[in-house]
């Protein structure tokens, strides 16, 4: 969803080269070798890309809106650059703290950012994750395109954490945080 309410969550099949279906019914069918080990969640967001983008880049921006609903995220060490890490501590709503590791593999602004995430920088199954920042009008399609190395990985990311509501949670804070940024500067 945009931040006014429209825009499509992706999540993808599952089934070796089976499309990438929209959660909601609707969209083009994608096809990808990956497809029973991925997640794919976009959402279309009324901001300028580098916006978006630079939401990004900077801790000062990501505590403010990274991951779902009812958590916060502490950082223990950031650099934005390729083979920079962010390591953090997300807090659940329940008191939980889930600790993270992020690697950046590629970065091209404002358009694109890879990344290894993991639980920390030993984790045996970190998984992919491609962010992609694409012009939609005066908006921005943002696609969070997630590749784990089995299926049950995937499987276990959705059913035993959330990943795809939290997905979508995290894209909707993301509009919310940008918007609230374009009402103070613009």
């Amino acid at each position: 969803m945009s931040a006014t309410g429209q825009g499509a969550s992706t999540q993808s099949a599952t089934g070796q080269g089976a499309p990438t279906q929209s959660a909601t019914g609707q969209g083009v069918p994608v096809r990808s070798s990956t497809a029973e080990r991925e997640i794919v969640i976009s959402r279309v967001i009324e901001a300028p890309r580098e916006l978006v983008f630079e939401a990004f880049t900077e801790v000062r921006h990501l505590s403010r809106w990274w991951g779902p609903e009812g958590f916060t995220t502490t950082t223990r060490a950031f650099e934005f650059r390729v083979g920079g890490v962010w390591d953090f501590v997300m807090h659940g709503p329940d008191g939980t703290d889930y600790a993270e590791w992020i690697t950046w593999t590629e970065i091209v602004a404002p358009e694109r950012i890879a990344l290894l995430h993991g639980e920390s920088r030993d984790d045996p199954n970190p998984f992919e994750s491609v962010l992609t920042f694409v012009l939609d009008g005066a908006a921005t399609r943002i696609e969070m395109r997630t590749v784990f190395r089995t299926k049950e990985l995937r499987d276990e990311a959705v059913e035993k954490y959330g990943a795809i509501e939290g997905g979508r949670q995290t894209l909707s804070k993301l509009a919310t945080y940008v918007s609230s940024r374009l009402g103070v500067e613009g």
